[in-house]
């Protein structure tokens, strides 16, 4: 079963997300808090698996909540679910630490398929969200240039423009008829030649690069 936490100050929203997952067999709805304090002393009984959570509450707000699950439980994926789309909240989130952000607009699918992606121990950001990201990127090409060119292979290449792309390691397994070892070899290598630290870093690079658009 996947154990999942729920953290909003607003209690339909709490039961609107209960509601929406309750028909999935593999989730359980654990706990629910409405703030960030609350449901990191929850966490002291019982670690979810994954926590849903809103980026404004009260007492603890969500990027708090964030920098402390990351820093005391590593191994809890953290999903935001919040109203604000801007480049602004975003970045502070993924620096602090979540690894998935979606709109609050989001049906039942896309909240199930990105449970299950942070669960594989992977990024997930809704289709808007990945635009303004982009968009934000590309402002921000045109204002510093702090990425040294790197003379990456053709794989590496191919890689690293799928991973831009959003597809996922067994897609770009599939789509290069190359293993799913082979996917994570090739990130690895990148992230380390390239000096980032993680998939974002390499999506950054891409896109200031010209590799996608």
């Amino acid at each position: 079963m996947v154990k999942i936490s729920i953290a909003d100050d607003h209690q339909i929203f709490i039961d609107g997300l209960k509601a929406l997952l309750s028909g999935i067999e593999d989730f359980e709805i654990v706990k629910e808090a409405n703030n960030g304090k609350e449901l990191l002393e929850q966490m002291e009984s019982l670690i979810p698996d994954i926590v849903l959570m809103d980026m404004n509450m009260p007492e603890m707000n969500g990027l708090e909540a964030s920098k402390e699950i990351r820093k005391k439980y590593p191994e809890v994926k953290i999903l935001v679910l919040t109203m604000h789309g801007s480049i602004d909240y975003i970045q502070k989130l993924i620096k602090a630490g979540a690894q998935g952000y979606l709109l609050k607009n989001t049906g039942k699918t896309e909240l199930e398929t990105a449970i299950r992606t942070l669960i594989k121990g992977e990024n997930y950001y809704s289709d808007e969200v990945t635009k303004r990201i982009m968009q934000g990127l590309q402002k921000k090409q045109s204002q510093d240039n702090d990425y040294q060119i790197v003379e990456l292979t053709e794989r590496e290449k191919q890689v690293l423009i799928l991973i831009a792309d959003e597809l996922t390691t067994h897609e770009i397994a599939d789509k290069l008829f190359i293993s799913h070892h082979t996917v994570e070899t090739h990130r690895k290598n990148l992230i380390s030649k390239l000096n980032v630290r993680n998939v974002n870093g390499l999506v950054k690079y891409a896109v200031q690069q010209g590799l996608v658009d």
